[in-house]
Formats: structure tokens, sequence, C-alpha cells
């Protein structure tokens, strides 16, 4: 008997089993991890390796027990470094999306608009910096921001400035590594809702006595709405975590969960502390990804 038939005989068939593994994918690499990041945010800091206690264990000889130690979660709603950690991540990864959002769509709207031989010239150039570690891009940065870098040079050079300006280590280069990080997960899915767009609408829109920018507002607006919502949350939610461009980029005074989470890993070694903020983290974005759901889900509803 072959593949085919002892898959038949238990009951799989090759549409189950193409459902079956993306479940099986997030069952090993979402959920596993899931659990094991909330059991050790449960337990107790210990000096051994791992360095945590154990939340099973024996009393007696044949009965075992649970301990529970909530005090990792209530430390962090009474520590002000992790109350403002969290504060400035939603801080930095939302003024982060807005000026994704505020260069992105012109970028999107433009390379939607182009022809295709120039729209696919310019979709490269987008998708170029993919081509090149995120390290490497973000080091790129240091040398163009410090005090002897490439723009101070330019800027002296042309007699704009006479002492060089601080930009390295400062929130304004932790602002551009991120949006230059990110950019292009915010254009991508917007150029491919904009490019499904049927443009005529505008062109009726002018015919009927609409100005340019009234046909953008109510029809090209609106119908780009699932792009800007999509490639948002592409931005914001790992801007969240982010901790490469902070750590670089911003320097040490860079409050970021994504820093916070390292140092009590790494540093402290405090991992049920670290695995606590790491579950909260989680529960601080779900709602974002829940409320991204509905509105699809609302959208597909309304299309059909």
């Amino acid at each position: 008997m072959n593949t085919a038939g002892y898959m038949r005989r238990f009951g799989v068939t090759g549409r189950g089993l193409v459902v079956v593994l993306p479940y099986l994918w997030l069952l090993l690499f979402f959920v596993v991890p899931f659990v094991i990041v909330l059991k050790i945010s449960f337990s107790d800091i210990d000096l051994a390796i791992p360095p945590y206690k154990p939340l099973l264990e024996w009393v007696g000889k044949n009965s075992l027990a649970i301990k529970l130690d909530f005090n990792n979660y209530a430390f962090l709603f009474t520590d002000r470094l992790y109350i403002n950690a969290f504060l400035n991540s939603i801080k930095v990864a939302f003024i982060s999306t807005v000026l994704c959002i505020l260069i992105g769509y012109p970028m999107a709207y433009g390379i939607a608009r182009a022809k295709p031989a120039t729209r696919n010239l310019l979709l490269l150039l987008v998708i170029l910096p993919f081509w090149t570690s995120l390290l490497l891009r973000v080091y790129a940065w240091i040398g163009l921001l410090k005090a002897n870098g490439v723009i101070n040079n330019v800027l002296i050079w042309l007699g704009v400035i006479q002492d060089p300006l601080t930009m390295l280590y400062t929130p304004f280069a932790m602002y551009i590594g991120i949006v230059y990080s990110y950019l292009p997960f915010f254009i991508l899915p917007l150029y491919a809702n904009l490019e499904k767009m049927d443009w005529q609408l505008l062109e009726a829109a002018e015919d009927l006595g609409c100005k340019p920018w009234q046909a953008f507002y109510k029809i090209t607006l609106p119908l780009s709405r699932n792009g800007m919502l999509a490639g948002s949350m592409l931005v914001f939610i790992p801007a969240v975590g982010e901790f490469v461009i902070p750590a670089l980029l911003g320097g040490p005074n860079a409050l970021m969960i994504g820093r916070v989470l390292w140092d009590e890993f790494f540093s402290n070694r405090a991992w049920p502390v670290a695995s606590a903020v790491a579950i909260l983290l989680l529960i601080l974005l779900v709602p974002f990804m829940m409320w991204y759901q509905s509105v699809q889900a609302r959208e597909s509803a309304g299309a059909r």
C-alpha cells in the first residue's frame, strides 16, 4: 500500500493535511513557546540553572503541589520602570506609525499610479533594503548620523552649520531608524490595495464636479482604508517590541520594553519577571490584532 493509501486508511485526506499543517506549525512555534514562557512567569527566581523554581513540587511522597507566584505581575505594576517602558514603547510605535503613514501613503499612491514598467522599478527600490541585513542597515545610519558622519560633514562643507549636530543616540535617530526599517511593511500592503482600485471612479467624480482633493478624500482614502490598516498594524505591532534600533540609535537612555526584556533575561537573569513582561506585552498587542481582524471581517461581509 502506498503513502496515499495509508493516509486514506487513517482518515487523512490531502485537503485535511493542508489544513492541519498550518495549525501544527502554530502549535509548535507559538502555542508551545507561549506555554513555556507563561509557566516561567508564574515561577519564583532561583539562583540555579535555569534561574527559576519549578511550579510542581512533591509534598510528602504521594502528592504534587502547584506553586504559582503572582508577585512577578504585581511587581510590574508597582515599579515605574516597567510602566514607563510600556507607555514609551506605545508612544514610539504610534509616532513611528504616523510617520510611516505620512511618508508611505504618497509613495504607495505614486507607485500605484505609475506606468507598469516604472512601477516595477519603484517596487524593486522599496524591496531592495530587504536584501541587506537589518543590523547592517542600522549600522549604516550610525555612520550617517554620528558627529563626524556623512550628514554633518556635508552640512559643514555647505556652510549650513558651523559645529556638528547631535543626532546619534537621540529620539530623532531612533525614529529615523524605525521608520526607515518598517516603511516597506506599510507601503507594500497599501500599494496592493491601491493597485486594485478602479481609477475610473476618480474620473467620474471629476466629471461630476469634484475637485481632485475632494475625489481623493471621498473615494481614494476610503477605498484604501484596508491597506492603510494592514500596513499600520505591520508597523505598530513589531515597533512596540523593537530592541535593536533603540539600542543602537537611541542609546542607553532609550527606554523601550524590548530593552527591558533583554536586560531582565541576560543581565539580571530574572527570567520569571522577563516572562511576565513578555506575557503582558502580548496581552497588550492582542486587542489591536483582534480589532484589525474584526474590521477585515466586516469589510469582507460588506463586499459579499
